[in-house]
């Protein structure tokens, strides 16, 4: 969600930036712009409505050259898509601004900046932002000591950069709740809301601490902690590999990481499961000493990662003993809750600095979870930082905002998990072999469940015209339906709603007809007699259904059914293949409605604000 790039150099920084802002697209954006302070002194700023590609074509038509400058991708939530909402934003011709985050008490601000003469030219929060350094610089000598206290009048979340055209040897930073990454050169520095967005000038970073404000020139960065007190921060080598330009051959990133699937859990898997064991320290320094104490495990997250973490909750109390609440973060934060004794708190989010997620991880340490699990995609991220233990999924740079393999792979790190808790409950050794036999052989399944993909492309056709959909699931499978419901409503505009199949006759049954494609994930387990009956009871209302089955489950497919063939698998990961094909659906449906796979409407990758 948004992008923040900002440079200060020797050298013409337009192209970092503009190439910064490129590697930050997949994260979701409605407009882009950028600020230069040029060698006469003056600011040149460029704004655009839509891809980063039209910001620089702008440029190349007007080339500006500059060694100071900030860059922007915004997602609107302030004011409508429009250029003068688009960041940079600016004060007097004299302070240019970027701002991840939403400041929450911009109108009270507004209205004082306005008594003081201060002129709005956007509707957005972020101008009031600009406006407050500006007027504070009246009584500050330097453009920090201005931050400094203009930070202390904001609430709510804020990543974001300044820059004063009357000292354009610097540029300020200030992190509060939106993450900033700070990198460096030599001879030269950078910020950015995301390390993948300064990978090609350098691999050493800082990250930013919950308060920091840091001052920033060619030479030096000076990190000052909330109270103001000077900080050192942990330099950072970074062997993070950024692939975002190549598909691979892919029409779509999408298509491509869900290709990638097999390959990545193979990665995740590689030295953490061996032969029936798991290594030492897979999920951190002193892990199986915290595990050892757990009775009762608490998930928070959010989206794709919450069904991730919904899918846990049967693995951790079937095989491994441990009672098991999941919640979504948002809810989490912001209602009394009861900490049970020995309780281990998990957050899941891909990115590591999903903002809900993260404050519940805040929250807990408060209320008192003496130790907290992250499971994440991104090292270095403010969620893996401020955990007790984590897990990373190795799943590689997912661009697509729609999730895919770092859902598979979370889903791998929690059968790993599983086995770590279940060792200390009583797991018997034949559940735990099996679990690590069914984990040996997951990525020869992920690749055999991928020969599906033409079939799955075929069926497609047959949802062109299709409006609502239904997806039902038993047991472990319930939270894969409502993965399935997920992708396909965020990619294809398609609404669908996923339901437990023995919740069908409290209400569901009611939007039962020939217009309302009903999809069914059955595999060949203790549920699977009470899932067909569920279907009859669909059929018998006249529905038209789709069911991925086991090939020995046996459904009998006419003109009301459809039945297609899931490889088998061992049951621990069948929630993992049964996945792919719903994730493979969504995409062909998306491909026929004609829809923005990689980036849909209003949603964005990484969501750093509530």
């Amino acid at each position: 969600m948004c992008g923040i790039v900002g440079a200060v150099a020797e050298r013409n920084v337009v192209e970092i930036l503009l190439e910064g802002l490129k590697r930050l697209e997949y994260r979701g954006y409605d407009s882009a712009g950028v600020a230069l302070l040029q060698a006469d002194g003056t600011f040149s700023r460029t704004r655009r409505i839509g891809k980063v590609q039209a910001l620089a074509d702008a440029v190349d038509a007007s080339p500006v050259l500059g060694g100071t400058g900030i860059a922007h991708t915004r997602w609107a939530t302030h004011g409508g898509v429009t250029e003068d909402n688009a960041h940079p934003h600016q004060s007097s011709d004299r302070i240019a601004v970027v701002h991840n985050g939403i400041i929450e008490n911009y109108e009270t601000l507004r209205s004082g900046l306005e008594s003081q003469g201060y002129t709005f030219t956007s509707d957005t929060d972020t101008e009031s932002i600009a406006h407050t350094v500006h007027s504070l610089l009246k009584t500050n000598e330097t453009l920090l000591g201005a931050v400094q206290q203009a930070v202390a009048r904001f609430h709510g979340a804020y990543g974001t950069v300044v820059m004063d055209k009357e000292d354009p040897s610097r540029i300020v930073v200030a992190r509060s709740g939106s993450p900033l990454v700070i990198g460096l050169g030599l001879g030269e520095n950078f910020v950015a809301s995301d390390q993948m967005a300064l990978l090609p000038v350098t691999r050493r970073f800082i990250f930013l601490e919950e308060g920091d404000v840091a001052e920033i020139t060619r030479r030096s960065v000076s990190i000052f902690d909330a109270n103001g007190a000077p900080v050192e921060r942990e330099i950072i080598e970074s062997n993070v590999e950024h692939d975002s330009g190549d598909k691979g051959g892919y029409r779509h990133y999408m298509l491509k990481e869900i290709h990638e699937q097999p390959t990545v859990v193979r990665n995740a898997l590689q030295h953490r499961l061996v032969g029936n064991d798991i290594a030492d320290n897979v999920f951190g320094e002193g892990a199986d000493a915290i595990f050892a104490s757990v009775k009762h495990v608490q998930i928070v997250a959010c989206g794709t990662s919450y069904h991730s973490g919904m899918t846990a909750r049967y693995w951790l109390e079937e095989f491994a003993g441990v009672s098991c609440n999941v919640e979504i973060a948002s809810e989490f934060r912001y209602r009394k809750s009861v900490v049970l004794p020995n309780s281990l708190l998990i957050t899941i989010s891909q990115s590591g600095e999903t903002a809900d997620t993260l404050a519940a991880l805040r929250l807990a340490k408060e209320i008192g979870y003496s130790s907290s699990l992250a499971i994440c995609n991104v090292a270095g991220s403010s969620l893996v930082r401020e955990s007790s233990l984590s897990y990373m999924t190795r799943a590689g740079a997912e661009i697509g905002v729609a999730s895919t393999k770092a859902f598979t792979t979370q889903l791998a790190g929690f059968l790993l998990l599983t086995m770590a808790l279940g060792k200390h409950n009583g797991m018997s050794s034949d559940t735990s072999n099996e679990i690590a036999h069914a984990l040996h052989s997951l990525p020869a399944k992920l690749e055999e469940t991928l020969t599906m993909t033409q079939g799955i492309e075929d069926l497609a056709e047959e949802f062109a015209d299709k409006h609502h959909s239904l997806f039902l699931g038993r047991g472990d499978q319930y939270p894969i339906a409502m993965e399935g419901a997920l992708k396909l409503k965020e990619i294809s505009y398609i609404h669908a709603e996923a339901y437990a199949s023995g919740e069908l006759k409290h209400g569901p049954l009611a939007l039962i007809d020939d217009e309302m494609p009903v999809i069914v994930v059955a595999p060949n387990n203790e549920l699977l007699e009470k899932l067909k009956s569920n279907v009859e009871e669909v059929r018998a209302r006249g529905g038209i259904m789709y069911v991925f089955a086991d090939k020995d489950a046996h459904f009998k497919g006419d003109d009301t059914m459809r039945v297609i063939d899931v490889p088998h698998c061992d049951s621990p990961i069948a929630p993992i293949i049964y996945t792919v094909p719903l994730q493979l659906l969504s995409y062909y449906v998306a491909l026929i409605k004609g829809t923005d796979v990689d980036q849909p409407r209003n949603l964005a990758k990484s969501v750093t604000v509530e």
